[in-house]
């Protein structure tokens, strides 16, 4: 039965993702919405994401960031908030990023151009899943594949659009739109309270922490975001 009918829903990935990231979603959610999914691959700030996910989606949208793909969500809003129908953030932050967190991305940003990007990768995936889940080769060599398919050229694209990011906490009060907020409840890259401060400065917004669950939500337990998402997206 085609699905011309049903809303669009937009899937906006993070740091060292590509599409692939949510394949469970795009597969699953096609019963109640049109999953499209961006890359964010080509941008080196938040706003040439949000200009291209404009160009490429032409009809209003629910909005789904997760990450970095949040980030892109807030100017997306600041931008073309009448666009946006609903919006879902999973694992990201309203503020800007810290002095210390930028340094740190400036150092792999280094180690990337100096031709050591499959060993940041390595180093980096063990401490965004959730402890139960390492031993999980199937998720771990998705992550890794995933990454390295991204390369280190899109990788230091992602990091200067994540620290380039404007803080948008006092953008929150201005959207609208029904909100789903979500996270890992053992998110160490995020931590909870980002979300639940998301939360607090969108009038009608939910937060639901998602048990045994590191940063990499839509992956590390996918049929509980995806049902989270089915039900936001029947929601007024």
């Amino acid at each position: 039965m085609p699905n011309d009918d049903k809303d669009t829903v937009v899937f906006l990935p993070g740091l060292l993702d590509d599409i692939q990231m949510w394949s469970h979603q795009l597969d699953h959610l096609g019963d109640v919405a049109r999953p499209v999914a961006v890359d964010l691959l080509d941008q080196e700030t938040v706003g040439e994401g949000a200009a291209r996910v404009l160009d490429a989606v032409s009809s209003p949208f629910a909005l789904v960031g997760f990450s970095m793909g949040g980030y892109v969500a807030f100017e997306i809003l600041r931008r073309a908030p009448q666009r946006v129908t609903k919006l879902a953030l999973i694992g990201t932050s309203a503020r800007a990023d810290t002095e210390e967190r930028s340094a740190d991305r400036h150092r792999q940003i280094a180690l990337a151009q100096s031709g050591k990007y499959p060993a940041l990768v390595d180093q980096a995936l063990p401490n965004v899943v959730h402890p139960s889940r390492h031993d999980d080769e199937a998720l771990m060599t998705a992550l890794r594949t995933m990454a390295l398919r991204v390369g280190a050229e899109a990788f230091v694209r992602q990091q200067r659009t994540i620290m380039s990011r404007p803080d948008s906490r006092a953008d929150l009060a201005a959207i609208r739109c029904p909100t789903l907020v979500l996270c890992g409840r053992q998110d160490t890259l995020i931590p909870p309270e980002h979300s639940e401060e998301i939360a607090d400065g969108i009038a009608g917004a939910r937060v639901t922490l998602i048990e045994d669950c590191n940063h990499y939500a839509p992956m590390e337990r996918p049929y509980a975001v995806t049902a989270l998402l089915q039900q936001w997206l029947r929601y007024d």
